[in-house]
């Protein structure tokens, strides 16, 4: 039984007790929102390292990260150290976007290894196998998914909204089909004169995804690849299909989330974020970005953060990052590091403006520490507590100074917090409490578990370390 079934029967499963631990919340909030397909669980049966999560906005805002391998680094100590690096960091699933070789014992590997949802797109294995996305068949297609799904995968990427009407709507865009895998299925419509497999066969899809309670992840294959691109008819097109396919796979008790955009300007993030959970049923809405601006290559971790803010402010669940190394090359550990970062801060501070529950209770602890001179609890509070240290020790390295009244950028004669302190003890100002015991206490907060900050908070046994030499041959973006 699925965790949709399983919700709409009434039934409260362990999976939901476990994420109303960790969200804070009733577990019966937690199967209404299942039920109604307002969120989803992914969690394959077959996972068994799997710590469960739930993707809904209604929930703390998510973040994914893509790892994956290519023909030249197919190791799978290498793609168990990428995993090890995204989970340290923050994301809340990972997807294996693997081209490579050695892509089963990849997949299998990461499955094992990792306490989050493990995602995949198998449009792309199905390539490797039929040597040509022209030769691919309705029967591979299948098989690869139902072998994926065997291996415990928790929720898939498929492009079935891509439909053979709707490539001449992309004809005059900048960009053209900038998804991986619908640029493959837009060659395979072309060069086979028939829809898309991944539609015609959908309802097949959607009894494999219940055997073992896979959820979809319908991918946005025609999302606009620039600005000029994003809202056109394409697009929307391609968005309505989705809606419909939704549907359908609520019918069959599968879970559903449905990605989006992408490069949307600024002032259109909102809108359509909107129109997805209309034309969509409220179903999860998962964005890869989207990146308000095109002319920043090298910082589009931050041109996407910004978009993402805005989604998940407007309603996104789930947030795909974006490394500095977007349009540019393969990113690195440190890359994504980098992207993990900016769009935590993403995620978090779309819940602070959404008034979560909670969620602000993590920013008041680090105020309260800062205030206080605490300068060890403002690393363990940081969202990467070895950065932080790191600069503050850059230039004041010593223990003492971790007891110390100022830092370096304003010294001690100018620490505006010394000032403010010294006057209020002289009796100028009402003082401020700062005592350790009125602090904001993390670990009583109703979003206990999602305001931690993310750095090594997972098991690390079996799974290569974080400072290994391996670089991380991430999959970025432009994808799934």
């Amino acid at each position: 039984m699925t965790q949709l079934a399983a919700a709409r029967n009434g039934t409260v499963t362990e999976e939901m007790e476990r994420i109303a631990e960790r969200e804070g919340v009733e577990p019966g909030f937690v199967r209404q929102q299942v039920a109604d397909g307002q969120a989803v669980i992914p969690a394959n049966v077959g996972h068994d390292s799997l710590d469960p999560m739930i993707i809904g906005r209604e929930f703390a805002t998510k973040v994914n990260a893509n790892i994956g391998n290519s023909e030249e680094t197919s190791d799978i100590e290498g793609e168990l150290e990428k995993l090890h690096t995204a989970v340290h960091y923050g994301a809340d699933t990972v997807m294996d976007l693997s081209t490579g070789s050695n892509l089963d014992e990849i997949r299998s590997a990461n499955v094992e290894h990792s306490p989050v949802p493990i995602g995949t797109v198998p449009i792309y294995e199905a390539v490797k196998r039929a040597g040509d996305a022209s030769e691919i068949t309705h029967e591979l297609l299948l098989d690869v998914i139902e072998k994926q799904a065997k291996q415990g995968v928790d929720y898939m990427t498929i492009h079935a909204g891509v439909r053979m009407e709707h490539l001449p709507l992309t004809d005059g865009r900048k960009t053209g089909i900038v998804s991986r895998g619908g640029s493959i299925l837009a060659q395979w419509i072309e060069e086979n004169g028939m829809e898309n497999p991944l539609y015609t066969k959908f309802e097949d899809i959607c009894e494999i995804f219940r055997e073992y309670d896979v959820t979809f992840s319908l991918g946005d294959g025609l999302r606009p690849g620039c600005l000029a691109d994003a809202g056109d008819d394409a697009q929307f097109a391609e968005l309505d299909t989705l809606g419909e396919l939704t549907r359908t796979a609520w019918d069959h008790d599968v879970q559903v989330m449905v990605e989006g955009p992408g490069h949307v300007p600024m002032d259109q993030v909102a809108e359509q974020v909107e129109r997805q959970q209309e034309v969509c049923g409220g179903a999860p809405f998962y964005v890869l970005g989207p990146l308000v601006t095109d002319v920043a290559p090298g910082y589009d971790h931050i041109t996407s953060a910004i978009g993402a803010t805005e989604a998940g402010r407007a309603g996104a669940a789930m947030l795909c990052y974006v490394t500095p190394k977007e349009h540019l090359g393969l990113p690195e550990k440190s890359d994504v590091r980098d992207g993990l970062a900016a769009y935590r801060i993403a995620a978090h501070a779309a819940d602070v403006a959404n008034g979560r529950e909670g969620a602000r209770d993590w920013d008041d602890a680090l105020s309260e520490a800062r205030y206080a001179f605490d300068w060890r609890e403002q690393f363990d509070l940081a969202l990467d507590p070895d950065r932080a240290r790191e600069y503050h020790d850059q230039t004041l390295p010593g223990d003492n100074y971790k007891e110390a009244r100022f830092c370096s950028m304003c010294g001690v004669e100018f620490c505006s917090m010394r000032i403010d302190q010294d006057a209020r003890e002289a009796g100028e100002m009402e003082t401020i409490e700062a005592d350790v015991d009125d602090r904001t206490a993390l670990e009583d907060s109703s979003a206990a578990e999602v305001n931690r900050p993310p750095v090594g908070t997972h098991d690390e046994a079996d799974i290569p370390g974080p400072d290994a030499d391996t670089a991380s041959d991430t999959g970025g973006r432009a994808d799934d």
